[in-house]
């Protein structure tokens, strides 16, 4: 149980004691720096913002201590209720806000929640805004407003729909093709909000929509972050059912995993490789993704002439590279979708879409997609972390032992091997060291992770 503040926002576990968890107070506090801050960035005497929420059983409870924090500040509050990610997102550009609150930990188990924040482009803040709103709070420098300027709360519901109706204005979503394409899809939505806004999607499009596990309750079936270990059901379902493919969806709608025709993964890494194919095929440019992620999306993108650039890991740090390298779609290797045209943040509505495009152009099977990509081979692994640990003094160490292979320090430490590499970070939002590698087999794979595992172990 545990309380993490970083310039991302603040997450936690709900319960417990003041400062060491989630608790109403934390969650007061951080609203009001992150108003603070706001209402300094504007000098307009009126401000608004997007409030939405995934699905989690915390949700109404943290929602409605943020929304009488803002309303106290004299910021009004539109409301959106149950929502995704990116749905708040472009609700902030199409209402012209001030800026928008998400309500959600996204991958984490349903103990957790937090405040994600967003400025007036509906993106996320930079790391020099997260600090300001974290010294904010940390100083407690509120001066609420008087009881003649209290700001006024709004619920407004449509929104999702909304979200769908720009999605499918992209000029790249075949809608056409997709419809007598005749698709049948198993979506998994770890009974969370994209088991509202999935299937909408696709009934928009003409999919039949399998649900499993849609029912936006907050109790979520299966750990809710979209990796093969937790899949078994929908994999299974996806054979039974003989659907043409799967999709899964985490709590807030901001990672796509695709599951093939006969229940194997098409691979979260994938998600963004095989869209990226579709729009470089047809647009011609460049892409980024994290240090973190395949290097499949840079093979693919080379294979389109185009130019493919990593940044550190953070969806801030990705669409910061995208605008500088005028990447027209990039992403996360977790299967996070961040495709310009529509807006700058993960997407999973826009990656179906995408993904829908693609395969129904291409007329094949999602299996037969997947072998036309070259194959890596991941493995994520994590160790704990304690207070006591000095992480950075260990990565430091390691950097030194492997200084001939020039290693990325951007964003912890990535080492480039010739067939393979090991990315060693320390997480933004959970007390762990994350290592990852890919390489050509995933028995290679394995090995470097345990190779560095004992390497850390070692230095502990």
């Amino acid at each position: 149980m545990t309380l993490i503040k970083s310039i991302s926002g603040i997450r936690g576990t709900i319960g417990g004691a003041v400062n060491e968890n989630l608790t109403p107070v934390n969650a007061v506090k951080f609203a009001a720096a992150y108003g603070m801050w706001l209402k300094g960035q504007n000098s307009k005497g009126s401000l608004s913002i997007i409030l939405g929420r995934d699905a989690r059983i915390s949700g109404e409870m943290i929602s409605n201590l943020v929304a009488n924090t803002l309303t106290g500040l004299g910021i009004n509050v539109i409301d959106i209720g149950l929502s995704t990610t990116p749905t708040v997102e472009v609700a902030v550009t199409l209402d012209n806000a001030d800026g928008g609150i998400i309500i959600t930990a996204s991958h984490n188990p349903k103990e957790w929640n937090a405040l994600k924040l967003l400025n007036g482009k509906g993106e996320f803040l930079y790391a020099v805004e997260g600090e300001k709103i974290l010294k904010i709070a940390e100083e407690e420098t509120f001066v609420f407003a008087e009881v003649d300027d209290l700001g006024k709360y709004e619920k407004k519901e449509g929104y999702i729909n909304r979200h769908i109706e720009e999605v499918l204005k992209l000029n790249l979503v075949d809608i056409e093709a997709i419809k007598s394409a005749n698709f049948k899809v198993v979506v998994d939505a770890v009974n969370s909000t994209g088991g509202i806004a999935i299937p909408a999607l696709l009934e928009k499009l003409g999919v039949e929509c399998i649900k499993l596990y849609c029912e936006p309750n907050g109790h979520f079936p299966h750990n809710p972050e979209p990796l093969k270990e937790h899949l078994k059901d929908i994999s299974e379902l996806v054979v039974k059912e003989k659907a043409d493919f799967g999709i899964v969806v985490d709590p807030d709608v901001d990672r796509l995993a695709i599951i093939c025709e006969d229940g194997s993964m098409f691979g979260e890494e994938y998600t963004l490789v095989a869209c990226a194919d579709y729009v470089l095929g047809r647009t011609k440019g460049n892409t980024v993704s994290n240090l973190s992620s395949s290097r499949a999306l840079r093979d693919i993108t080379l294979k389109h002439a185009g130019s493919y650039q990593a940044s550190a890991v953070g969806e801030v740090n990705v669409v910061e590279l995208m605008k500088t390298s005028n990447a027209i779609i990039g992403g996360e290797g977790n299967g996070g979708i961040i495709y310009p045209e529509s807006h700058y943040g993960r997407d999973s509505l826009v990656g179906v879409v995408l993904f829908l495009s693609h395969l129904a152009n291409a007329k094949i099977s999602c299996k037969t997609l997947r072998k036309r990509y070259p194959d890596y081979y991941m493995s994520k692994s994590k160790i704990e972390l304690t207070p006591q640990i000095n992480v950075d003094g260990i990565l430091e160490k390691i950097a030194q032992k492997f200084s001939n292979e020039k290693p990325n320090c951007i964003d912890g430490i990535k080492i480039d091997f010739e067939h393979e590499w090991v990315h060693l970070r320390k997480s933004n939002t959970e007390p762990i060291i994350r290592i990852y590698t890919e390489s050509i087999s995933q028995e290679k794979a394995d090995l470097l992770a345990e190779k560095f595992i004992d390497e850390i172990k070692f230095l502990l």
